[in-house]
């Protein structure tokens, strides 16, 4: 962690390890695997493609870490968060709490924290930030 961003960093590694090694040790990937991901139509890989998911958020928590394969990881990621969006929470609405229930703005809050590591200067060449 070598840039001004060592604080974000840490709060997406925390974020990403919490919420990946929680749904290994209490059931929570093999119930999404099975009970969502193989009803919806991704049968019979659904299991293995919930795992996989989880697998890559350890591997972008890695990365965030040690700064090697981190745009890989990050694009990855960032594709399971759109899909997230798409197949979960967008018909939920904005809100994940408040205004709604389990919406879209934590995901997108993610994917723009994770823009932000990999192209940090990205706005200021555009005079924007």
């Amino acid at each position: 962690m070598t840039n001004n961003l060592s604080f974000l960093r840490i709060a997406l590694i925390v974020i990403f390890l919490v919420h990946s090694l929680t749904g290994m040790f209490n059931n929570g990937i093999n119930n999404f695997g099975n009970l969502y991901l193989n009803q919806v139509g991704f049968a019979p890989v659904g299991l293995p493609l919930a795992w996989a998911v989880k697998l890559s958020h350890v591997a972008l928590a890695i990365s965030l870490f040690t700064d090697k394969y981190l745009k890989a990881t990050t694009f990855i990621t960032i594709f399971i968060l759109v899909a997230g969006i798409f197949m979960i929470h967008l018909r939920e609405g904005w809100f994940v709490v408040g205004g709604g229930r389990n919406g879209v703005e934590f995901n997108f809050l993610l994917i723009m924290a994770l823009l932000t590591i990999v192209y940090p200067d990205a706005l200021k060449k555009k005079g924007i930030g």
